[in-house]
């Protein structure tokens, strides 16, 4: 089982490269991390975990500044988004942006995405909600071809480029990692043409189990399966790692660094037992 670490990286809390050499240190496979550019102040879209929106949402970093100042000092931790807000994102811009940081990585990036749910905060970047998913499927097949073709063109609903030159070129090959988070059908296609792995945002083993065999069912083959932000609890790791969850990633809350310190070591001795 391999366990990696999720966040939002703010303001408020650690910063970027102490928060790296830390997870490092203590034998953290991966650390993945929250987006959201900005957040609306008329915002009537309902936050999907109930309540009011944590505080959070409003101090999150640029992921791809704060991943590259991390991979500057780590040398093997997985760098991923969990996830960019794809649908909010201009492809050409985003697609060099994650090749740059698996060039400065050495080849550790992970390419993290999803549709997101504030469609107020999506408006704002000219999308329209209601074809968020089409907009994001066309963006990742258009960053795809961005990444592995000499001189790449797409031609689409939504984006539209003549041949171009886009370089640096990702060190993975044929491209990092494309993990795609949600649920449900439309989710389990996207993964079955254009995914690499499912980031799964929920679920105990039991509610995940059926999910995976579906995914399976719909991608036709094996999809590796990462569960985003769970509490470091032992007894629900056994049961991931039971019915066959690649990668579990502990919710690190944004906090000061001494105690973001103190909560990692706590999740590092939790860790330990499954490696």
């Amino acid at each position: 089982m391999k366990i990696g670490v999720s966040t939002f990286v703010t303001d408020q809390g650690i910063r970027p490269a102490p928060l790296g050499r830390a997870l490092e240190e203590r034998g953290f496979d991966s650390l993945f991390i929250a987006e959201h550019s900005h957040i609306p102040v008329d915002r009537r879209t309902p936050y999907p975990g109930g309540g009011d929106l944590p505080e959070v949402y409003y101090h999150t970093l640029d992921p791809y500044v704060t991943l590259a100042a991390i991979a500057s000092v780590t040398e093997r931790l997985l760098l991923g988004t969990g996830i960019a807000l794809l649908v909010q994102r201009d492809p050409i811009h985003t697609a060099n942006e994650v090749a740059s940081l698996d060039v400065i990585s050495g080849g550790r990036a992970v390419f993290g995405v999803g549709a997101g749910w504030n469609r107020e905060e999506m408006e704002n970047h000219g999308t329209d909600p209601s074809t968020r998913g089409r907009l994001m499927n066309e963006r990742l097949r258009a960053i795809r071809e961005l990444w592995t073709k000499e001189k790449p063109e797409f031609h689409g609903e939504f984006v539209n480029f003549d041949p171009v030159f886009l370089w640096p070129k990702p060190v993975q090959r044929p491209h990092p990692p494309i993990y795609v988070g949600g649920g449900g059908e439309a989710a389990f296609r996207r993964i079955a043409e254009l995914g690499d792995a499912w980031l799964a945002n929920s679920g105990s083993p039991e509610e995940l189990r059926p999910q995976m065999e579906r995914l399976r069912e719909v991608a036709g083959r094996e999809v590796p399966v990462t569960l985003y932000a769970m509490p470091e609890d032992a007894e629900a790791v056994e049961g991931y790692q039971r019915i066959g969850v690649e990668r579990v990633l502990f919710y690190l809350p944004s906090m000061p660094e001494a105690e973001t310190i103190a909560r990692l070591d706590s999740m590092a001795g939790i860790a330990a037992r499954f490696r």
